[in-house]
């Protein structure tokens, strides 16, 4: 596979689950006027399923096809479906490891079913994780206004409080910072906490973790050089004046800083896998099967996952 050299870079993009939006959305936003023309995009996946929704006088883009091994199931989740998704990750994979791509955007995929497969399957941020040997990863989620980085990801609450550390704590800071001013030139980010209680814990009234775990690890972060306020209550940290005070927010669990950022901006939010080799986003939302072959999905944390990728690449 060779690259024209009229395209700076080559960045790969999976269609996911084809039972779900993701042939839509990936065909929607790559026909729109806001994408960048100096890209090659490499598109994984049943070609037959995203040209159904690719606009007939849109720009045709390379193509890695993905053959399913029977019909594919729309609006739900399937076997064949889960297979075409993990074949895509796969070839994605390969295609990087190659350097045949230099980045990749990831279409939502049903976690469940590709685990059905007997595949141990936490995520894409676990999946890649694997592949390429990295220890630390994390999920931080951007829009133009604000990043949030989540500490615990998809684990149930009752273990949330057991798996904050200080350590983890400190290493989340650590990439936080690293990924702002690698990604985003802020050569010195200001990193919010929040606390894990209601009210940042009440100095202890309201359950111990602030000031057991959480306060002494802000504490050595700034003694380390970085730049980190909090913990602050969550409840208050999320409104936009101050929020915009801070270049990030380390949330303690998944709904926690997912809530707030997607309230926010929920149709520019994207998730930015920091920790892996190359540049990873993906759009903020799952396969909606629900409204799958409509019609009806919206592009937009699609569309910003595109251009985040094409933006983070050539810097």
């Amino acid at each position: 596979m060779k690259s024209s050299s009229k395209f700076k870079s080559r960045i790969g993009v999976t269609l996911g689950d084809p039972g779900g939006i993701g042939p839509e959305i990936v065909a929607r936003a790559l026909a729109s006027q806001a994408i960048a023309k100096n890209v090659e995009f490499v598109v994984i996946g049943p070609r037959e399923w995203y040209e159904r929704y690719r606009h007939a006088h849109a720009r045709i883009h390379t193509f890695v096809e993905i053959v399913p091994a029977g019909k594919i199931r729309i609006g739900c989740p399937h076997p064949i479906n889960a297979r075409i998704a993990l074949e895509s990750l796969n070839k994605a994979v390969e295609l990087i490891k190659a350097g045949e791509i230099q980045s990749l955007v990831t279409g939502p995929v049903c976690k469940e079913a590709i685990a059905d497969l007997g595949v141990a399957f936490e995520g894409h941020t676990e999946f890649l994780a694997q592949k390429f040997h990295c220890r630390d990863v994390e999920m931080m989620f951007v829009t133009d206004r604000l990043k949030v980085l989540i500490l615990t990801r998809h684990i149930p609450l009752k273990k949330v409080p057991q798996t904050i550390t200080k350590d983890k704590i400190l290493r989340s800071i650590r990439m936080t910072h690293q990924a702002l001013k690698k990604y985003y030139k802020i050569k010195k980010p200001h990193i919010a906490v929040c606390g894990l209680n209601p009210h940042a814990g009440e100095g202890g009234g309201i359950g111990k973790e602030e000031v057991i775990v959480i306060i002494p690890a802000v504490r050595q972060a700034r003694r380390s050089g970085f730049r980190v306020s909090g913990p602050f209550a969550a409840d208050t940290l999320f409104i936009p004046d101050k929020a915009r005070s801070f270049d990030a927010i380390l949330a303690m669990y998944h709904d926690q800083g997912l809530t707030g950022i997607k309230s926010l901006a929920f149709d520019k939010v994207v998730n930015l896998t920091i920790g892996l080799p190359f540049i990873r986003t993906s759009p903020a939302h799952g396969t909606a099967f629900e409204i799958a072959g409509q019609n009806k999905a919206r592009i937009g944390s699609m569309a910003a996952a595109i251009n985040l990728a094409v933006n983070l690449t050539s810097r």
